[in-house]
This record gives C-alpha cells, structure tokens and sequence, in this order.
C-alpha cells in the first residue's frame, strides 16, 4: 500500500516517537542543555586519579552521550518520515555537527585513565560494585592499554581521522553522485540505470535485460576503474598506518581486536566455507537446470526459481504470520511484539518523501523503532520478523543493563534478526503447499548464498588487498581485478564469469570498512544453531538465548555468544550451517 500524503496514513501505521520528545520544543530545550554540559568536562582533567571524579566524570559522560543520542535519533527519524521537510533537515545538521563537539568534549579522558591506572589497577576496579556499569569498558581498557597513545598522539590520531575518511566520503560522492549507467532496453523503452534499479532489474526474467543490467552497472564503475583502484588504494594504506602506529602485525589484527575475536575465527570462517564450496556449486547447477540455461553467468544469479514471491499479505496478516512463527520464543516474547504493535513503534507503510528501505532504531529508555515501507510480499514479512529481533535485542538489553553496558557490539548484532527470520521460515515451512514450500527452501538457500558465500568472499578479497600493501606492494587496479575475478571462478566457477564482473569490487561500499562483512556470515552461522536449538527443543536453549538478548555490551562478543550455546572458536556451529545448507538443497531437489 503507497500513499501519496503521510497524513493520509491510519495513525496506527505510524510510529509515535513521543516516548522520546513530546515536539521539538522539547527537543530545542534538551539541545540548549547539552551544549551547557559539555565544558562541565573539562573540570575533571587531571583529578580521574580519584576514584569519586572517575565516577563523576563517568555519570557526566553517560548524561551526556544519551542526551546526544536522544537528540540524534529522534531528528533523524523525523526527518526519514519525510525526507523533503525543511525543518528536519536543519534538526539533522545541527546534532550531526554538535557529535564532533560531543567526541572533542571527552577525547582526553581515556589517555589519562590510561597515565593514571595500570593493568592491574582497572581490573581490580571494574570489580567493584560502584563501577559495575563501566566494568567490561575498564576491562577493555587494560587488555587495550599498550595500543592507546599518549594524549598529545590521540589527538594527532583524531584529527588524522577525517582525512583517512575522505577515502569513503570520495567513493560515497561518486557512488551516490558522479557515476554513470548506459540506460538498459526494457520491453522496447529505455530505463534509466540507478543502483534501486539493478536490484529489480536482475530479477527480470528477461536474460538479455538481466546481462544488459549487469554490464552497464559494471561498465559504470569501469569507465574510472583506475581512480577507483587508486582511492581504494589510499583508503587500504591508511588501515595499514593506523594498525603500525598501535603496534599491531596486521590490519586484520587491529579490526578484530576492537571486539576481542581471534583472528582464528576469521580464517575458520574461510576455510569451512571453502569446504562447502561444491554445495555451493551443486546448487548453481541446480538453478541453471531450473532455468533452463545452458551456463550459470552472474547475471543470472538473482531471478527467482520459483513463484511464491507473488502472493501478497495484508500487514496484519504478516504479523499474526510472525506472531506464530516466533512462538517457541515463548509468551512473554510474543507479548513484546504485541506491545511493539500496540504501542506504535512501527511505520509501516510508504509515501512519498519517506525513507526508502527498512531498520531497526532507538535509543536507551526509549521504544526500538521500526522504519518499513511495507509491500505485501512475502520478503517483506521477512523484514518485519528481522527488524523485530533488532528492536527485541535492543529491548532486552536495555531493561537487564545500564546505559553504559546496555550497547551490543556491531559483531552480534544481526544474529537475533536472522534467528527471527531462521524460526519463521521453519514455521512456514510445516503448513507450506508444494509451491510455497519450495520458494521457501529457495529463500534459505539464497539466505545462505548471499550473506555466507558472498560476505566470506567479500572477506578473501580485503584480506588478499591488504596483504599486498603489508608485504610492501602496491595496489593497481589490474591486480584487484585479478583477485576479484580469481576469487569468483574459486566460488562459483568458470561459467560464471562475465568479462564486467572482474569490477564488482570497486562497487562495493562495504570495503572502505575494512573487514566488517565476515560479520555478516558469522552472524547468521550462529542463528542457525541457536534457531536450531530452539527447533529442536534442546534444554534451556530459549532461556539461553533470552541471556544473549540480555547481554548488551556487558561482555566480550564471543562470550556473549557463548551464553546462548554458540562458540565461534570451535568447528561445530560453521559444520552445522554448512549441513542446513547442504540439507536444504538435497529437500529442494527431492521436490
């Protein structure tokens, strides 16, 4: 359902962003304090080594960060309801600018903690009840101490910053701006190309407008390849002095030890996926024989095989949907949702300015909001159990933790999403008709194949870059190429390949976040084993898991995971996703 005006929306539909500020005079009110507090810091410097002035510079930075937060989140989802509103737009610029301020305010504290206290000392104080709230940051902050600077060197290191950022900002200016698509020929008439565009276009089920797609969005990204790979280049250079400068061997290193996971979990990650590389494969034969295709190219990788994508759900259809699928979670879960429904913490529907997409947001003591532009589709009831295990994660956190422990780490972040999603699909599946039952066997399989295939692919290719700098190489855009399309002939062989595919890497965004995307892979290979467990009804998986949910950021991430069953160190939950995979295929072809 699309309505052209948001007030014509039913007010059910829409959020109610009061629990944060009732108007933005009350917002206006809490800006003008924040500005107030923040030379309030500067009373501290140089007194942290008494522990009352740690605990009360401590108490100003968390009022502090959450009154700044509160300020952010709601500007900006006012602002995604209707992105063409002059007044939210101003909201938005003005706390965007006021994070420097906010970041400026406290960037001298951690070095004097630091000068202050040694290893032995921050432990022995994060066991005290007083700094109970604080405790794993101080943790954090011994097991980190040889690699924080000198104040005078963080700061060097935080101006430095913007500048070694300008690599992304570059890339997002011609991504989002400057790029050009040759238009594609759609039944007679010309469509212009966009990256929303190739999305749908690639699941044509026209093969020559699908090949036309893909090489005009690759041809794109071709025409400045060299400029690409030269940005890329500055961008892979400054991860290598940014890791020298804190004594760390490797970027790598330096990316996993912000969350404490060994770099053996990443090269586990690797190699299982490379052992499933021939399901993998089976599977692409699979969809060429279902399509009827004499080879497999890239561009063929996204057209559905089955048809179970054109039913459509009236919302609350999609909710009860969700409601029944989530219900070995238990009653005081499904009573959550009821209350995320009740309460309004959903925007359900599309008009015309509202943010495109779908999330999950909020802000501590408030409700995590969810952004849909709901469709009807079947996917789309996917996105609402998604998006509810973020709000549902946050929820828990929030109200087990204070704010200062209460922020879960990016690393698990889409796992209580993606075990939404893994318990739904199971749900369906029990009551599923022949034809719906294979487009759902088909929907976890392209589960698999896009966010563990493709993401541990993604993984190999940073990691291969960054090597080359390390071991005092250059990058050029022949030699990224060459990875790039070596890495997909490993993945998905020969027939694959297109001559335009060996560009797809200078389209991806995600690697100017160096070595961010294997986390999407563990994320889900840690869904299926705790949704597994909780299938399969094993002893205490649900109040297990419901401790994860708990956790916040209260601990390191894989201890964290390890509250609900999952030990990312060990080879059993890559063997048990690689045997749904493997599973799911071998039911999909017996039907």
């Amino acid at each position: 359902m699309n309505f052209s005006d948001r007030k014509d929306i039913p007010q059910q539909y829409k959020w109610d962003l009061t629990p944060i500020f009732a108007d933005t005079a009350e917002w206006e009110a809490q800006f003008a304090r924040l500005k107030e507090m923040l030379p309030r810091a500067e009373a501290y410097r140089g007194k942290l080594g008494d522990k009352n002035q740690l605990l009360a510079l401590f108490a100003l930075s968390d009022e502090a960060s959450l009154s700044f937060e509160q300020l952010y989140v709601y500007a900006f989802l006012l602002y995604y309801e209707d992105t063409r509103v002059g007044e939210n737009q101003q909201l938005v610029s003005r706390i965007s600018m006021t994070e420097a301020d906010l970041a400026g305010a406290f960037s001298w504290v951690t070095p004097e903690i630091i000068a202050t206290y040694d290893h032995d000392q921050l432990i022995e104080m994060a066991a005290e009840p007083a700094f109970l709230a604080h405790s794993h940051e101080l943790v954090e902050l011994a097991r980190q101490k040889d690699r924080i600077l000198s104040d005078k060197e963080e700061k060097i290191l935080a101006e430095v910053a913007p500048v070694l950022g300008m690599f992304h900002d570059t890339f997002g200016k011609f991504d989002n701006a400057d790029v050009r698509w040759k238009p594609v020929s759609v039944d007679g008439k010309d469509v212009a190309m966009s990256h929303g565009v190739y999305g749908e276009l690639m699941q044509s089920t026209d093969r020559k407008v699908r090949e036309d797609a893909h090489n005009s969005m690759m041809g794109g990204y071709q025409q400045i390849i060299n400029t690409l790979a030269a940005n890329y280049a500055g961008n892979v250079q400054g991860d290598v002095f940014l890791a020298k400068t804190r004594g760390y061997q490797s970027v790598l290193e330096r990316a996993l030890d912000a969350d404490n996971i060994p770099q053996s979990v990443y090269f586990k990650l690797i190699d299982k996926v490379h052992e499933a590389i021939p399901t993998l494969q089976d599977y692409l034969a699979y969809r060429k024989q279902k399509l009827g295709l004499d080879e497999h190219k890239a561009y063929d990788m996204y057209v559905s095989i089955e048809h179970g994508a054109d039913k459509k759900y009236e919302f609350e259809q999609s909710f009860e949907m969700v409601l029944k699928g989530l219900a070995p979670l238990g009653e005081d879960y499904i009573a959550l949702l009821k209350k995320a429904k009740e309460e309004r913490w959903i925007d359900v529907y599309e008009s015309a300015g509202k943010r495109s997409g779908g999330f999950s947001w909020g802000v501590y003591g408030s409700p995590a909001y969810i952004l849909l532009n709901y469709n009807g589709t079947l996917n789309e009831t996917f996105t609402i159990a998604h998006e509810l295990g973020h709000s549902m994660h946050t929820y828990h956190s929030d109200h087990a933790l204070p704010y200062a422990a209460a922020q879960y780490r990016i690393f698990v972040a889409e796992i209580a999403s993606t075990v939404n999603e893994m318990l739904l699909i199971k749900s369906l599946l029990k009551e599923a008709a022949p034809e719906d039952k294979r487009y759902l066997l088909g929907y976890l399989l392209d589960m698999f194949k896009s966010t563990i295939f493709r993401q541990t692919l993604f993984a190999e290719f940073e990691m291969k870059a960054h090597n080359v700098v390390e071991e005092g190489g250059g990058l050029s855009a022949e030699l990224l190429c060459d990875v790039y399309r070596d890495l997909n002939r490993q993945y998905y062989g020969e027939e694959y390949l297109t001559p335009m595919l060996q560009y797809e890497w200078a389209r991806i965004p995600h690697f100017y976040t160096s070595f961010y995307v294997y986390q999407y892979a563990t994320g889900l290979i840690s869904a299926c084993s705790i949704a597994s467990d909780i299938m399969e009804g094993k002893p205490n998986a649900v109040a297990n898991y419901k401790r994860f949910l708990s956790a916040g950021g209260s601990m390191d991430p894989l201890d964290i995971l390890r509250l609900a069953g999952v030990d990312l160190t060990q080879d059993e939950p890559f063997d048990k996703a690689m045997r749904l995979f493997k599973d799911t295929l071998d039911e999909l072809k017996s039907l």
